[in-house]
């Protein structure tokens, strides 16, 4: 899942239980989607992108480097105890308990992949929904 800094969903993608997380790395980075400011070009691409050791390889972190994307991943391998992220790692942890919320995303019982993302999607979408102003 790719957030905004404020925890927003931006890009959810499900894959296999048994797939590496930094696998897809590249298809989440595809998949942002363009966001406008309040002034000139909407933003292509995330301008940093966080993630704890499970992201870490070193094929990763040069893939997110020639997109332009400054990487905030700790390295595999590193002595030193925790990324130093934690300070705002709980963005993305309170966004995963909010999809925690939905009972129907809580465990699988859908038979087909799409139907599990599209799930998910909804989710999302709830989410987003939720975090706009009352007008």
């Amino acid at each position: 899942m790719l957030t905004d800094a404020g925890g927003l969903p931006l890009v959810v993608q499900t894959g296999p239980a048994n797939e590496r997380d930094e696998k897809r790395v590249p298809s989440l980075l595809d998949a942002f989607p363009a966001i406008a400011g309040p002034r000139g070009r909407p933003r292509a691409k995330p301008a940093v992108l966080q993630g704890d050791a499970g992201y870490g390889f070193a094929h990763t972190i040069a893939e997110v480097r020639s997109r332009g994307i400054r990487p905030l991943l700790k390295p595999r391998g590193s002595d030193e105890h925790g990324s130093g992220l934690g300070k705002t790692r709980y963005v993305v942890e309170r966004t995963l308990s909010w999809f925690g919320n939905f009972r129907r995303l809580k465990l699988c019982y859908e038979r087909t992949p799409q139907h599990f993302q599209a799930f998910h999607d909804l989710g999302a979408i709830l989410i987003l929904a939720n975090r706009l102003p009352a007008a």
